[in-house]
């Protein structure tokens, strides 16, 4: 970078990307020690020496030293002195970062920590020795006791059984849920059941393992708790008669879960499809000046928008189980469902690789790898739309040949062109074409290539995009000059 190159227009970002660049020097990993404005990647270096940990502590700098206590390849001494430290939120960083490998003696320090965030955090954490995790459940906190129940969802039955019969509602409802942080879910115990169906903070968790008499399929039924209904709408011993029955109910998730099951009659099916799209509010509802919505209305409308996305990601197991009868079904969800069995005939893989939406593609293509040619990979990602916002792409399952790649260099839309940086022989023209690109995502793609040229490379650190910009900062070809005096710009 000569004295004349025009400075980062996000020096902070730039000195961000900096830190984690593996090639920078000892002594400039020192430097950024210093920085008060950011540079919590610099103490989560995976080649920090005990000398540069110590020192870190020294400076006692919360965002530096909270950053170490997450840093996976921290030594177990450095975490022991970290767990004595005298703010809780860099002891409850440590409880965040300890893995199997850590030595009890840490575990139990942690365990008596007399701040709940500390011992929270330690609930969640799968590490912790089972003995002291067990101890958890008796915790004077609530919500410590609370995050176990979600967070340890195989924990021996006398600890679940604690959990279930808390007299804290939270813990209860933590532990007897619809939703658990973990996999696999827990089972109550069944002479428990009947508590749990009667307490009103556990029903709902309680439904799906429950025997369903007609008396209390009736008694759900009528529930006021939504989330109550829409347990009992996926069921397996649902009477027909109340499927029926649920199928119109105002609550757009629990006719979700009627439109899942399998004995639903298709007439009803169909129905509850074309309600739910019906229902789905349009695309500026939230920014509508026009769009003046009561708090029902309002609810009913984020209700109704949650139950689109649930269509669009719903997988059935029953089925992927018996797929053929659904592979041209017009409900997407089933054309994807159908696509995750392992045993359709070519004919049928071509044509759902071929469907007209991205989520059966994308699904078909990761259970049929063995047929997936460079040109259907590409297609699949081309036109890949996902049902929600996702880093992932197809390309990242199914990496394209360096002839592609390199004719992606070239290709309209920046999407495609994005991939080309993922060929490691990529020619210096062609890197040096995508750092200049309109397009600040291939623009960025291209600042982390190895074989970027020291001038575009210096340039980018000046990119109006900070995305672009700390990535050319992270590259590794970066001149230790260049990094030099990055660092004397930012003042360290």
């Amino acid at each position: 970078m000569s004295d004349d190159a025009p400075p980062p227009v996000h020096l902070d970002e730039v000195v961000e990307g900096l830190a984690e660049n593996p090639a920078l020097p000892p002594e400039y990993v020192r430097r950024l020690f210093a920085h008060r404005k950011g540079c919590r990647r610099v103490a989560r270096r995976p080649d920090l020496t005990d000398d540069m940990i110590a020192e870190i502590i020294a400076l006692d700098e919360h965002r530096l030293t909270h950053s170490l206590a997450l840093n996976r390849r921290l030594p177990e001494a450095f975490r022991m002195t970290l767990a004595e430290h005298p703010d809780p939120v860099i002891r409850a960083a440590v409880a965040v970062g300890t893995d199997g490998g850590a030595p009890r003696e840490l575990f139990e320090r942690l365990h008596r920590d007399a701040d709940p965030m500390v011992r929270e955090y330690l609930a969640e954490n799968k590490h912790v020795p089972a003995d002291l995790r067990a101890r958890l459940a008796a915790d004077p906190e609530p919500k410590v006791r609370a995050t176990l129940a979600q967070w340890w969802t195989q924990a021996p039955e006398p600890v679940r059984r604690l959990l279930l019969t808390d007299p804290e509602d939270t813990v209860r409802a933590g532990a007897c849920a619809t939703y658990y942080s973990q996999h696999p879910h827990p089972v109550p115990p069944a002479d428990l059941l009947p508590a749990l169906l009667a307490d009103p903070v556990t029903r709902a968790g309680a439904v799906r393992h429950c025997t369903l008499d007609a008396d209390t399929a009736r008694r759900l039924a009528d529930d006021p708790d939504q989330t109550v209904r829409e347990e009992l709408a996926g069921h397996p011993d649902l009477p027909p008669p109340l499927r029926d029955v649920l199928a119109e109910d105002s609550c757009p998730q629990v006719r979700l879960r009627v439109f899942a099951r399998q004995d639903t009659p298709e007439s009803a099916r169909a129905a509850i499809h074309a309600r739910l799209l019906a229902e789905v509010p349009p695309r500026d509802w939230l920014t509508d000046p026009q769009a003046d919505l009561d708090d029902d209305a309002l609810e009913h409308q984020i209700m109704s928008e949650m139950a689109r996305l649930q269509l669009r990601t719903l997988r059935l197991p029953w089925v992927t189980a018996d797929p053929l009868p659904h592979v041209d079904s017009p409900y997407a969800c089933f054309r994807a469902s159908a696509a995750m069995s392992e045993d359709l005939p070519a004919p049928v893989v071509a044509r759902l690789l071929d469907d007209e939406e991205s989520g059966v593609r994308t699904t078909m293509a990761r259970h049929a790898r063995d047929r997936i040619d460079a040109a259907t990979a590409e297609r699949i990602d081309r036109t890949h739309r996902p049902a929600k916002k996702t880093r992932w792409r197809p390309a990242d399952d199914f990496p394209l040949p360096a002839d592609v790649l390199r004719r992606l260099a070239g290709d309209p839309d920046p999407r495609m062109r994005e991939l080309a940086p993922r060929d490691p022989d990529l020619p210096v023209e062609l890197i040096r074409r995508l750092a200049a690109d309109p397009d600040p995502t291939v623009r960025q793609a291209a600042a982390t290539h190895t074989r970027l040229p020291v001038r575009e490379l210096t340039q980018l650190l000046a990119d109006p995009s900070e995305r672009v910009a700390t990535a050319a900062a992270g590259n590794s070809g970066l001149p230790p000059e260049h990094m030099h005096r990055l660092l004397t710009l930012a003042g360290l």
